[in-house]
């Protein structure tokens, strides 16, 4: 059940991006259970769930703050942080660990000085780790920008991320 003061709950900023977040809460009936889906749209709105998104968003569907952070962490999808520029996610899942994602981690973290979860000191570059990203027949597989490439080696990611 929401909390019956919702509707009076300002919003953080005067953001215009938090009308889409509302309007999500206010769709879903500011229930709990629509947490993961108001977590997407604020995500997407801001690229990132900083402290202040996380409280809001919790508040306004009744959900602890712990459950609120717990769901955040838990996804892979979800990220605490800003982003860089690019984005660079390397499956971790069996497949792709066993044909060689531990050596792409390693060269990246060995060039660009950033491990999974961590973003180059210059801002262009955010390498993230996955579970699993449901391309096992193409291990190891890695996503950058959106796009998925496989049978991946250390120096083939590395031209990939220089052409950007």
């Amino acid at each position: 059940m929401a909390p019956t003061t919702v509707a009076a709950r300002p919003a953080p900023s005067d953001d215009k991006r938090w009308r889409q977040v509302d309007v999500r809460m206010r769709r879903l009936g500011y229930r709990p259970d629509g947490l993961i889906e108001v977590l997407h749209t604020a995500q997407e709105a801001f690229g990132y769930l900083d402290d202040e998104a996380l409280h809001y968003i919790g508040d306004c569907l009744g959900v602890p703050p712990s459950m609120v952070y717990g769901v955040a962490t838990f996804y892979s999808h979800f990220t605490l942080e800003p982003q860089g520029e690019h984005t660079c996610v390397v499956c971790t899942g069996t497949a792709c660990y066993i044909n060689g994602a531990g050596a792409l981690v390693k060269e990246l973290e060995a060039r660009l000085g950033a491990h999974p979860g961590e973003t180059t000191a210059d801002g262009k570059v955010s390498v993230l780790a996955a579970r699993c990203l449901g391309a096992c027949s193409m291990a190891p597989a890695v996503v950058v920008d959106g796009e998925v490439y496989g049978k991946v080696g250390p120096e083939r990611l590395l031209g990939i991320l220089e052409e950007l």
